[in-house]
């Protein structure tokens, strides 16, 4: 299944002006809310971009009522308490309207495999895969210890480090993928939003159109404990869409000999322009570079979401955050929270795609 047109115009989605170029970017206001979000010291990325951060507040949710699991069913796990923070993740999926599931799921509360060390690693992703899930399959069997292989930091936390492993796991996961799918006969490809919590740091990085998104507080009191109940929750994207209709993934594509037809598609077909194998489009200026942000956890950060297409193409950023911050006042667990989310997408709000989301909430140890 090759990505389709979203014909759905997200509210809190990015304008052609937040797609220039990584380099010559400059520093802005978020229209959304008017903050400089290059001027808090604890969000960073990878290549000199802000953070988009929405206000979550005065949004009607409608919360689902039972708590069955989701078509496909979810996992959860707690994280080993090891210094600050702890968190609880939960994934559930459901195949929507589609003939297949595409989309897979990495959860790893302790994600430190054979690469020991004093700082904790937790590692969270989706993987939405195009036109079979076998590419999708191959990066979350093979990213994550790439990453780990290409030196993420172990023992002593160093940001530009990090965040180079990242990268260079992403290089090497399309290149073994491509040399894969070319033994193998296949083309398929995938998306993919992955975080790795290292210490007290946080990583984000992204390719194609899935998407991760921050419930920040305001401000917290004196215990060091949420302030929700009097101020709503920030909603934060924490990504950056890459389809082939933007500015800067345009011009790479052009400049690479490939078209970008009046359906926004790269040759009439891809509508991403950044993913994981699709081998065949890959001379056209796909390319699988990740876009990498990093933030510090503090009593502000409540919980994050990561979702594939299809959650954010019947859920805003905003919209999502406080129908998980409902039920997280409700005292529901994240496993309940999880399959309630991607239910109300699919049942409720008619979500046609896959549907795949991740809940971690960040808790004081």
């Amino acid at each position: 299944m090759e990505k389709q047109p979203n014909q759905k115009q997200a509210a809190d989605s990015f304008s052609s002006e937040d797609l220039i170029s990584p380099p010559a970017k400059k520093a802005k206001k978020s229209e959304e809310t008017g903050c400089d979000n290059t001027k808090d010291p604890r969000i960073s990325s990878g290549a000199g971009e802000e953070m988009q951060e929405i206000p979550s507040g005065g949004e009607e949710v409608i919360a689902a009522v039972d708590n069955r699991a989701a078509e496909e069913g979810s996992s959860s796990c707690i994280s080993e308490e090891k210094k600050g923070f702890v968190f609880e993740a939960d994934v559930a999926e459901d195949k929507g309207a589609r003939q297949a599931m595409e989309d897979v799921s990495v959860l790893l509360p302790d994600a430190s495999l054979d690469f020991p060390g004093k700082l904790r690693c937790g590692h969270f992703a989706i993987y939405d895969g195009h036109g079979g899930r076998l590419a999708a399959e191959f990066a979350k069997k093979h990213l994550h210890l790439n990453v780990l292989s290409s030196g993420l930091p172990r023992e002593l936390m160093d940001l530009k480090v990090a965040k180079k492993a990242i990268l260079d796991g992403f290089r090497k996961t399309d290149e073994l993928l491509l040399q894969e799918s070319v033994s193998g006969g296949w083309q398929d490809g995938a998306t993919a939003v992955c975080v790795w919590i290292v210490d007290q740091k946080v990583f984000i990085a992204n390719i194609g159109d899935a998407k991760a998104v921050l419930a920040r507080s305001s401000t917290t009191n004196e215990s060091g404990s949420h302030t929700e109940a009097c101020n709503p929750l920030k909603a934060i994207v924490l990504t950056r869409e890459h389809k082939a209709i933007y500015p800067q993934e345009r011009s790479r594509i052009q400049k690479s000999g490939g078209v970008v037809s009046s359906n926004g598609r790269i040759q009439g077909r891809l509508e991403v322009s950044r993913a994981f194998g699709d081998r065949q489009f890959k001379k056209f200026g796909v390319i699988a570079t990740p876009d990498i942000h990093a933030f510090e956890l503090t009593e502000r950060e409540n919980f994050m979401i990561l979702g594939c297409d299809g959650l954010w193409e019947v859920f805003g950023p905003s919209d999502a955050v406080g129908y998980v911050q409902k039920l997280l006042k409700e005292g529901l667990p994240v496993s309940t929270i999880s399959r309630r989310l991607v239910k109300e997408a699919v049942k409720e709000r008619r979500c046609k795609d896959n549907c795949t989301a991740i809940v971690i909430v960040f808790r004081r140890g």
